[in-house]
């Protein structure tokens, strides 16, 4: 007998429309759809076309229509700001989104028009998205503390009517000041938005420009509140940027009805949640964790969510993360790998853990980046709870692959997020198209047309769609990562594909030596990148982040790592560099700029990666690099 799972997924694929106008029935629509799956103009493919609705009707409004006002729909915790919290009702939040609604109405701002949100980690964040979509209009929130060129080349590319910012973000040890940067861009960019609406913070105060700039407290005073505006299902509701090849951002655009639909279903599917549970994604609004799982997902399924300004370690320290859980009785924490290896450097036995209550805790969601067996299979011993890998993009705004604890609960195997959602025919192709067989190592792409709640195509740039995830391999979807299927099923993404590296003919994954060397007893931390190589083509290369107190000598870890991929993967792979260091470069989502360390290691000329958490780890990069002979 299959199980609930299997059950869904074989049906999501043999009966899409079918499967996906069941589930639809949880949203509320202004008018019903026309057709499921609008299939006329392939690959543009269309969810709900000829559907009328509103995205934060169906987050906030239809919650307090319904008698739940009085549920905590969000929580804002901060220990940056010495330990602030605060708890929105639903009814708190339509009021605060209905009124920030009327602000920007009231500059100007309407249907379809685009708004840059550009903040900290702080409630008014959320508020934003909300009122931006209540109006019909289109958000598009940029990372808060972005550089300026950066941001102008989003304003070129989005061109909105409002900038909506904050005076500051703070950091652990330093306010960074978000005004000058926006000013900045602003100057640098060809379009001029026609207002600023800033959020005045208590440790900076911003200076304003007269006739542009609006202050959100003072325009909040007399804001009269604003109703939901219908859009159609298939109008965007965001443009979220990512970096693109060529140095130009590519902008991710997502949809209303089928982004509503897609992630609804996903809060019980794949999380296990109900309405009422507290929900955590420990990320920021600047990335697609944010948009799917802090602001949208929680707050469609009627979960309270939770915004927490803080890291894991630091503020005050590697326990952090347990008091949140334990003072706000969090169901589910949705983080990234790095968060976890990070905790597990500064408490690797997990001490601080013990002064918290975790019994509401019931499972751990990572993703953002390949989990490694070794902080997976931690993360398991102290947590005596399921932990979860699952893998998505930012294109496609939710899980591709996971271990979906709503229908079924399959047994972890380290290294995979489990199997295809429902909604997703994942296959692994060989260069030349063809699938390729179980455990051998190909493009992982995702068969045509792809559920609900991905992108239907970039900002303004359909041709630039088809080219950079459709024309390699038509019919699919190329997610741009490499892996394998095991014989039952579950999905391995072992790297992106660049990250395959070809050693004297072998196509090697990079991922599968991190894998290794993450499993010797002192490495905290680990990245492997393919170095240009006369003889061979390429050769990897090793980074290693030593735990807390090691103080073994270096050249006797290095040695036991280089046998370890001998012994466990084999000559073949011709691991013999690698070398300590303090850390590893990340950007700010914790994902490791493996690009650029190849770059500075082949000497080649390399961008400074706006996303970077901080610029000065690649000196120390270079010249870690330089001690073992190369980044010449």
């Amino acid at each position: 007998m299959a199980n609930p799972y299997e059950q869904a997924h074989a049906r999501s694929l043999s009966d899409p429309e079918g499967f996906w106008g069941e589930i639809a029935q949880d949203i509320d629509w202004v008018k019903p759809w026309d057709k499921v799956l609008d299939a006329s103009n392939p690959p543009f493919y269309r969810w709900f076309a000829g559907a009328e609705c509103n995205t934060c009707h169906n987050a906030v409004d239809r919650h307090v229509d319904r008698g739940r006002g009085d549920q905590a729909a969000l929580i804002y915790d901060s220990p940056m700001t010495g330990g602030t919290q605060k708890t929105y009702t639903y009814a708190d939040l339509k009021d605060e989104v209905a009124r920030f609604a009327g602000v920007l109405r009231a500059q100007g701002v309407g249907k379809g028009d685009r708004v840059i949100v550009y903040m900290p980690m702080i409630p008014e964040a959320a508020i934003a998205m909300l009122a931006v979509a209540r109006l019909g209009a289109i958000h598009s929130v940029v990372f808060g503390g972005f550089a300026a060129a950066e941001l102008a080349s989003r304003i070129d590319d989005a061109k909105p009517k409002a900038m909506v910012s904050a005076s500051c973000g703070l950091e652990p040890g330093r306010i960074v000041e978000y005004k000058p940067l926006l000013d900045g861009a602003i100057d640098l960019s060809a379009h001029k938005p026609d207002v600023c609406v800033i959020l005045q913070r208590p440790e900076a105060k911003a200076s304003m420009i007269p006739g542009r700039d609006v202050d959100w407290a003072e325009a909040m005073k007399t804001a009269q509140p604003t109703e939901c505006v219908t859009v159609k299902a298939t109008d965007p509701l965001y443009i979220l940027y990512t970096s693109g090849t060529t140095g130009v951002p590519k902008g991710i655009v997502r949809d209303n009805g089928g982004h509503m639909v897609a992630l609804n279903y996903t809060m019980k599917a794949i999380y296990d949640v109900q309405p009422g549970d507290v929900y955590w994604a420990a990320s920021d609004v600047g990335w697609v964790v944010g948009h799917s799982y802090i602001v949208y997902g929680p707050l469609l399924y009627g979960c309270t969510t939770i915004l927490y300004e803080g890291k894991p370690v630091g503020t005050p320290d590697a326990g952090a993360f347990w008091r949140v859980i334990a003072d706000h009785k969090v169901k589910v924490l949705f983080t990234a790998p790095t968060a976890f290896r990070a905790i597990k450097r500064e408490d690797p036995e997990a001490k601080l853990m013990a002064r918290y209550d975790l019994s509401h805790f019931k499972a751990l969601y990572l993703a953002g980046e390949r989990t490694d067996p070794n902080t997976l299979e931690w993360a398991q011993k102290i947590l005596g709870t399921p932990v979860i890998d699952h893998w998505w993009q930012t294109e496609t705004g939710w899980s591709i692959a996971a271990n979906c604890l709503g229908l079924h609960e399959f047994p972890v195997k380290p290294g995979s997020p489990t199997k295809a959602a429902p909604g997703w025919n994942v296959q692994v192709l060989a260069d030349d198209g063809h699938p390729v067989g179980a455990g051998t190592i190909g493009s992982i792409c995702c068969k045509l047309p792809l559920p609900p709640g991905t992108l239907p195509t970039l900002w303004n740039a359909d041709k630039r769609y088809k080219e950079a995830y459709l024309s390699e391999f038509p019919g699919y979807y190329k997610t741009g990562d490499a892996g394998y299927l095991d014989e039952e099923g579950y999905v391995y993404v072992m790297s992106r594909t660049d990250d395959i590296i070809n050693v004297a003919g072998h196509r090697l994954s990079t991922g599968q030596m991190e894998e290794v060397l993450a499993g010797h007893p002192d490495v905290a931390e680990c990245a492997v990148i393919g170095v240009a190589d006369e003889l061979k083509g390429q050769m990897p290369l090793g980074f290693l982040v030593l735990k807390a107190g090691v103080a073994r000598e270096h050249a006797d870890i290095v040695a036991e790592v280089v046998k370890r991929v001998r012994d466990q993967i084999g000559p073949v792979a011709a691991f013999k560099k690698a070398t300590v260091v303090k850390r590893l470069p990340k950007t700010r989502s914790g994902k490791i700029l493996r690009g650029t360390m190849q770059k500075i290691a082949d000497s080649e000329a390399y961008k400074m990666p706006a996303t970077i958490d901080d610029p000065a780890i690649l000196g120390e990069i270079e010249a870690a690099l330089k001690a073992i002979g190369y980044a010449k």
